[in-house]
């Protein structure tokens, strides 16, 4: 038996469930906050050689800006980029989000167009471009770089750009 007074433990009961409420609104408050404060993830681009992928977010840009050369440039020596080991026999595939695709798209070697733009999801290159001396290719490895362009109207303005390192295996 408790020694408490007559109702004094319902009294007691119902202060316990006012705080678990309290809480419970400041918790679902606290994140709604912390989630209106993030923002949208810029886009990604993938590149797949066999069954092997390597993705990322833009490495400068991806937000619908246009870079300035300046800003491309440096981007394109950008030396924490992922990389991943290319067989020259290999065919090598890159993709985009479908935001990007809308927009065009082109693949950049060595800082120059080796593709033509593209409106689609997906390119594939021959793994041996890579290390194509015809191409610029030097040594063991190629920086490569996805650029999104910002529109189809044939504007050559860049507003994102993905870096990547091929290795060859």
């Amino acid at each position: 038996m408790t020694t408490l007074p007559r109702g004094t433990a319902a009294i007691g009961h119902r202060v316990v469930r006012r705080r678990r409420a309290v809480a419970a609104v400041g918790a679902v408050s606290a994140g709604l906050l912390l989630l209106s404060a993030c923002d949208e993830p810029t886009p990604i681009s993938t590149i797949t050689v066999g069954s092997d992928s390597v993705t990322s977010e833009a490495t400068c840009g991806g937000e619908g800006k246009t870079l300035s050369a300046d800003e491309i440039t440096k981007c394109l020596q950008d030396k924490d980029a992922k990389s991943i080991k290319v067989d020259q026999d290999e065919t090598v595939r890159f993709g985009v989000d479908p935001d990007v695709a809308d927009k065009h798209w082109t693949i950049l070697m060595n800082g120059q167009q080796l593709v033509e733009d593209s409106d689609k999801t997906y390119r594939t290159v021959p793994g041996s471009v890579f290390f194509n001396a015809q191409y610029g290719a030097e040594g063991n490895s190629t920086n490569v770089a996805v650029a999104a362009r910002d529109g189809k109207d044939g504007s050559q303005n860049i507003t994102g750009v993905w870096v990547f390192e091929l290795k060859k295996d």
